[in-house]
């Protein structure tokens, strides 16, 4: 833990002059004691300085931000993170980095952001036994942290968009709508509409197009059905993700030997499904429950190849001179400066 600690505090204070080792860290990503080939007095004023051998985590501080080098790992996906460690998730993420999740973690603490709390589904009961819990859900809260995303498209132009840019509600999923009684016709055999006895609800998977939907309406002048099938519509629109994301912080989780291990390793950097180990969280209640209940997925068509080198850029938000807290209850969460 003095390790951890040194490390935090020489970072803050230096920015990459000197880091302290890291026990238990392996591989290219061990701090190191000069993060770059150059002495600290050479480098140009204003240049990122890199946080870890390989170079995927630079600290920009003239301009307020950590800047990530990552690549695309996933254009069509049932979406839980944005970016996840390298060998990790990639199946489920749109990016990955080659680079520590503790790493990113100090590196934001030392532009002066604020780690809050993950996301909470149980508590202990009040009384209770150990070990027993009651459900308590939480969002995620804590520091805002505005994310960009910056590349080089196939032309050779030079772009940068807001992460939530490539990202949107999820459309390639099942949507349900109360309906007690189905009218007296028959739903068309080559659509994707169905009826639902059991549990009373009209569902309809993908996107409804306007033709589709007035097909729909006009089999039946029955209410509730139109009711039904207007709701199933609006559901089933592409709607860009608005929400915002948080420095959540992750946990420790320690082992029988009581040594602590930061539990965003296992490779939950940015998440948009909620974790409790997420390093980076969006700051509204989103699923992370089975693929068909995903909130989010990826918006393919905005998605550069996959291979593409992109640099994430974390930028802490601050209004007058203070963090600007999100997600979670109205208050802030206490201040923390524990470093992993």
């Amino acid at each position: 833990m003095l390790a951890k600690l040194t490390f935090a505090l020489v970072l803050l204070a230096a920015c990459g002059v000197a880091l302290a080792d890291q026990p238990g860290q392996s591989g290219a990503d061990q701090p190191v004691a000069r993060p770059d080939s150059k002495p600290a007095g050479d480098r140009a004023a204003g240049e990122p300085v890199p946080l870890n051998k390989s170079g995927t985590i630079l600290i920009d501080r003239p301009g307020k931000r950590l800047l990530l080098k990552t690549k695309v790992v996933c254009r069509e996906c049932a979406l839980e993170m944005l970016l996840c460690k390298s060998q990790t998730k990639e199946h489920e993420s749109i990016l990955a980095i080659d680079g520590q999740a503790y790493v990113i973690h100090t590196g934001l603490l030392a532009l002066g952001a604020r780690s809050g709390a993950p996301v909470q589904y149980v508590r202990p009961k009040p009384g209770g036994e150990p070990g027993e819990f009651i459900d308590d859900f939480r969002p995620p809260t804590g520091h805002r942290i505005d994310i960009f995303l910056q590349w080089t498209d196939e032309k050779g132009k030079p772009r940068r968009v807001k992460a939530q840019d490539w990202m949107r509600y999820a459309t390639r999923q099942f949507f349900a709508a109360p309906l007690g009684t189905l009218p007296d016709i028959k739903l068309p055999e080559d659509s994707n509409l169905r009826y639902d006895k059991r549990h009373q609800e009209l569902s309809w998977y993908g996107t409804m197009s306007e033709l589709e939907r007035q097909r729909f309406l006009a089999l039946s002048n029955d209410e509730a059905y139109r009711k039904a099938v207007r709701e199933l519509f609006e559901k089933s629109q592409i709607r860009p993700m608005k929400a915002d994301f948080v420095f959540a912080g992750s946990s420790f989780y320690v082992d029988e030997e009581g040594q602590r291990f930061y539990q965003a390793e296992s490779g939950d950097v940015i998440c948009v499904a909620n974790f409790p180990t997420a390093l980076i969280d969006v700051a509204v209640a989103s699923t992370a429950s089975g693929e068909d209940n995903l909130l989010f997925e990826s918006w393919t068509e905005r998605i550069p190849p996959l291979g593409t080198e992109v640099i994430v850029e974390l930028v802490p938000a601050f209004k007058d001179g203070k963090p600007v807290i999100a997600g979670g209850k109205d208050e802030p969460p206490a201040a923390t400066d524990e470093t992993p």
